[in-house]
């Protein structure tokens, strides 16, 4: 029997046997550059197997492979000494990073910060007194209003309206809202209506007529806040500001309604206590000092008034009165705005209910 016939019977003809059997028989091989591996359904080749060149990967693919010596057992070797160790005394301090400077904030729309903020971050007191160039307004004002009610009620209109709109202006600015115009404008108006309500009643009707305007303009307040489509909570919030700013400034009034004695010790002892406050001395001294000044000044100007010594009393409840005010415009995210607005103001507004009441009172 021939080699042929000794061959299997293979029912799929060649596509499973071996095409190079007999070449390799014959002592060479035969590798088709085409043939890598050859399959029928799901069924692997597992005879033919071509050598597989290796093939030049980039370094950037390749994975990195575990290196044995990052796990492995090293033995302490002391070749060399170890540096001694650094203790919490000798450790160097961090260097503090520069605080960049900034101009003073604008009310034209730029976000800059104030120096507030920046006392903040640096982890110091966030208040800044207004300085003396305000305290030198707000004596000039003071010094207006006395001089006003020395001459008549008509003389003393024209230095409160500067004073009330000062007023509106400066407390809205003070609680970071700018521009806010309709609600200076209302709490301006609050502030007219009642001067020509205390015009029109006389000086003896003066709390009904500030207390009235004060209730109609808190109801009209609410209304135009009800009818805001802003957020609930930038309502509540521009309610409030509007309220305490209409509130100021209607009770600025009040020296329209005092006794003309009183207003012209009240406003001499205002001026003599922000100017003292103002100066360059450690806070508590500067307290007393602002203090003294108050009363020594509605001495001065008791003198020259039918009050007489009882204007000590009257000058230092204006002044202690006057230091809650500029307290009041020092605090908070205060700025040149502010200090020029509320600081200039704020000492004589709230110094009013005082002239009233105790001008009432030592009459």
């Amino acid at each position: 029997m021939s080699s042929d016939q000794q061959q299997p019977y293979d029912p799929y003809g060649d596509r499973y046997s071996d095409p190079y059997a007999g070449q390799q028989q014959h002592g060479y091989q035969y590798q088709d550059p085409h043939v890598t591996q050859t399959w029928e359904g799901q069924t692997w080749d597992t005879q033919y197997q071509p050598v597989a060149q290796p093939a030049v990967q980039p370094l950037a693919q390749e994975e990195p492979q575990p290196v044995a010596y990052d796990t492995a057992y090293l033995p302490p070797q002391a070749a060399y000494p170890l540096p001694p160790e650094s203790t919490a005394e000798h450790a160097p301090e961090p260097t503090p990073e520069p605080v960049p400077a900034f101009s003073a904030p604008t009310t034209s729309g730029n976000l800059r910060i104030t120096d507030a903020q920046r006392a903040r971050a640096e982890g110091r007191s966030p208040v800044i007194e207004p300085g003396m160039q305000p305290a030198a307004l707000t004596a000039v004002l003071g010094i207006l209003l006395a001089a006003g009610a020395a001459i008549g009620s008509y003389g003393l209109l024209v230095p409160l309206v500067l004073l009330q709109a000062v007023t509106a202006a400066g407390w809205f600015r003070l609680n970071g809202m700018w521009p806010a115009r309709q609600g200076i404008a209302l709490a301006f108006a609050g502030g007219l209506t009642a001067d020509i309500a205390l015009l029109a009643a006389g000086r003896e009707n003066a709390p009904a007529a500030i207390m009235g305007t004060l209730g109609v303009w808190v109801l009209l307040t609410l209304v135009l806040q009800l009818r805001s489509h802003a957020d609930p909570d930038e309502r509540m919030y521009g309610l409030m500001a509007t309220v305490a700013s209409a509130a100021l400034t209607i009770v600025a009034a009040g020296h329209l309604g005092a006794a003309p004695d009183a207003v012209v010790v009240g406003g001499i002892a205002v001026a003599a206590a922000v100017l003292a406050r103002a100066l360059p001395l450690p806070g508590p001294a500067s307290v007393v000092v602002a203090l003294l000044a108050a009363a020594g000044a509605g001495i001065a100007a008791g003198g020259l008034t039918d009050l007489g010594a009882s204007g000590a009393l009257l000058g230092l409840a204006a002044g202690v009165c006057a230091l809650v005010g500029l307290r009041v415009a020092s605090y908070d995210y205060p700025s040149r705005f502010v200090h020029m607005t509320a600081g200039v103001a704020l000492p004589l507004t709230a110094a009013a209910p005082a002239v009233y009441l105790l001008g009432r009172a030592l009459a």
